[in-house]
């Protein structure tokens, strides 16, 4: 009979697992997510204590609540001593085992994913049983090695990084046996990896079977594969890593200091806010084009919202957010603590935005076949699937997470046209160019329409 109890936790919007570990009345918590309470109230439905968080890494993708969990509960946190924690912590590397009850959890230095990377290998009377691979091992890829080039405590660039992972899978993963769980701390849409799979977690055994990183290659081939088509890189990366490092404040005290401003009319908006406010505007697309306040964005709240809004906006930018109800106010501001931008909202208020007079045309898709010339057809896919699927001959690819930044470069002497592969995306691209460039030219969205064309032949 087992003597331990695994639970997964799942944050969907950001494809984060986070785990408690439960043996003879003695939690520890692995990765942890923003909001603390979902533990609490697992350690207090199963009438144990939570004596221990361990941080496989500094998660770059996510806040975590180890800090806070650890003023609060008296857990110590475990973490690798390359991290150089701001936190009170115990050192946690090769050869350093901690015992929960009738387990032990044995740390295991695998950096690939950061220079500072441990895995968690428990076992139960001496047998493997499994292993928490924070973002080194994923479901059908191994963790991106991109991201720690400009931010932590030890920075390495992608190649070192590259290389590191493959020594990690041949000496550290390799040699584990194939019946160990293995429990990662990302599934498939987390932009940790460029190929995980939905599955929630998997073995060792399988792994050998199906991932590409365990395959029989050199360490060139290896960099090489590992290095490409990665996706693009979050601006609010780099952020989450000095905060996770340090430790983030209380969750609940930054969510409560966000300004919350009730209900605005259209006509009150500017004499409240400000001219020019930044603005955010959380609804559907098909809301936001019925009518808005001119000049906001259109970052669209669904399980894709926080990624976005922390890859439009950087740390240091501050917006208000504009919602539909007081109970997505609460959930949108949630959202934003969970990568740490809560800071960045000066403001959050439900408006009936129907009545503002901003509007924005649905694009005409037969004109536009007709006659693709007549128009600037603005694609803000990344640059790999403009180039692997081109859909307009001649259309201008300016990847969403940089047209903020490269808005100059959009054409201004015939009517815009944006796209990218399913909508979401072009609704954020077109409201962007229409705040920067609304003015001197008509701006319209292709949506969801862009799913009915044929994709052109690499």
């Amino acid at each position: 009979m087992s003597t331990y109890h695994i639970e997964q936790f799942d944050d969907r919007g950001l494809a984060h697992y986070s785990y408690a570990i439960l043996s003879d009345g003695k939690i520890a918590l692995v990765d942890p997510a923003r909001d603390p309470q979902p533990y609490y109230d697992f350690a207090k439905q199963h009438h144990a204590t939570i004596v221990a968080v361990i941080e496989t890494h500094p998660h770059a993708d996510f806040v975590s609540s180890h800090a806070e969990i650890m003023q609060t509960t008296g857990a110590k946190i475990y973490v690798s001593k390359l991290v150089d924690a701001g936190y009170q912590h115990t050192p946690f590397d090769d050869g350093d085992v901690l015992e929960l009850g009738h387990v032990k959890l044995h740390s295991i230095n695998t950096p690939g994913h950061s220079p500072d990377s441990i895995s968690i290998l428990m076992t139960e009377n001496g047998q493997q049983k499994a292993l928490f691979s924070g973002d080194t091992l994923f479901v059908g890829d191994v963790g991106r090695p991109d991201l720690r080039e400009k931010a932590g405590n030890i920075t390495a660039k992608r190649e070192e990084l590259a290389r590191m992972m493959y020594k990690t899978v041949q000496n550290k993963l390799k040699p584990l046996e194939d019946q160990v769980v293995v429990y990662p701390a990302h599934g498939a849409g987390s932009l940790c990896g460029k190929a995980l799979s939905s599955a929630a977690s998997t073995t060792i055994g399988a792994e050998r079977l199906t991932n590409y990183a365990f395959r029989d290659m050199s360490e060139d081939e290896f960099v090489n594969e590992l290095t490409s088509s990665q996706p693009h890189i979050p601006k609010y990366f780099g952020n989450s890593v000095g905060l996770n490092r340090n430790g983030a404040p209380s969750y609940a005290e930054s969510v409560a200091k966000v300004p919350r401003l009730g209900h605005l009319r259209p006509d009150q908006v500017e004499s409240t806010l400000g001219k020019d406010a930044l603005i955010v505007d959380v609804r559907s697309e098909i809301e936001f084009k019925s009518g808005h306040l001119k000049g906001s964005l259109n970052i669209q709240h669904n399980s894709k919202f926080d990624t976005w809004l922390g890859t439009i906006f950087s740390p240091q930018d501050r917006y208000y957010i504009t919602v539909g109800s007081e109970e997505q106010m609460e959930e949108v501001i949630r959202r934003a603590a969970f990568i740490g931008y809560e800071s960045g909202i000066l403001g959050v208020f439900v408006m009936d935005a129907a009545a503002a007079d901003a509007r924005l045309a649905k694009a005409d898709l037969d004109a536009l076949l007709a006659s693709p010339a007549s128009y600037t057809i603005i694609d803000v896919r990344d640059v790999n699937e403009h180039t692997s699927a081109p859909i307009f001959e001649g259309s201008i690819n300016i990847p969403l997470h940089e047209l903020r930044e490269r808005i100059a470069q959009v054409p201004t002497n015939k009517p815009i046209m944006v796209h990218c592969a399913a909508g979401y995306r072009s609704a954020a691209g077109s409201s962007i160019i229409a705040r920067e460039l609304g003015d001197k030219v008509e701006v319209h969205d292709i949506g969801e329409a862009i799913k009915t064309v044929p994709v052109m032949t690499a």
